[in-house]
């Protein structure tokens, strides 16, 4: 694998996919290579826990448009990247929502950033279960913040910026991309 991908959904009160994030990455590097922003219609409008977040920051859509049309724009942006696995925080939620996407290998960053065994930065006070994972504060947010030491970090829960942000926890988390194989869902 040259490159794969990061994906991040923000979801409406009803459930319903109202933006999609993502963005491709070199798989030794972690750097970004490109990145694209749908915000999906009529659902934009059904409002949402992050509805605010849609255009925050001035982050203009690279389209506005039907599920169908993002999805299908989606799916060319993988296929001319060469990228057919796809990393997210919490991985199964995005999964569940784009089930267009189930033909590709899908890694749940979580289940590597949470446990103390794959992350150095957790403290040695935190309190982890037996296997290794945090209790709580384990979200991104968190895991960002203690990866990262910038303390005032706040997930903006836009769903490109999160995606950008899933990429840094990887790229802190300073693992090779095979490491993420005991993350697959």
């Amino acid at each position: 694998m040259n490159r794969f991908a990061v994906i991040d959904t923000e979801t409406t009160w009803g459930d319903a996919v109202m933006s999609v994030g993502i963005v491709i990455a070199d798989a030794v590097t972690f750097e970004l290579i490109d990145k694209r922003y749908y915000i999906l219609m009529p659902f934009k409008d059904h409002g949402g826990m992050y509805t605010d977040a849609l255009y925050a920051n001035g982050i203009k859509p690279d389209l506005e448009c039907s599920r169908e049309q993002a999805m299908a724009d989606l799916t060319d942006f993988l296929s001319n990247h060469g990228a057919t696995a796809m990393f997210a925080y919490n991985a199964a939620f995005d999964c569940r929502h784009l089930p267009e996407l189930n033909h590709l290998d899908w890694y749940d960053i979580m289940k590597v950033a949470a446990y103390r065994q794959h992350n150095s930065s957790i403290p040695d006070c935190a309190d982890c279960y037996g296997t290794g994972r945090l209790k709580r504060g384990y979200g991104v947010e968190s895991i960002y913040r203690m990866l990262s030491k910038e303390r005032q970090y706040c997930e903006l829960h836009n769903a490109l910026t999160d995606a950008i942000d899933e990429l840094m926890i990887m790229k802190l988390l300073d693992h090779e991309i095979d490491k993420y194989t005991l993350a697959r869902i």
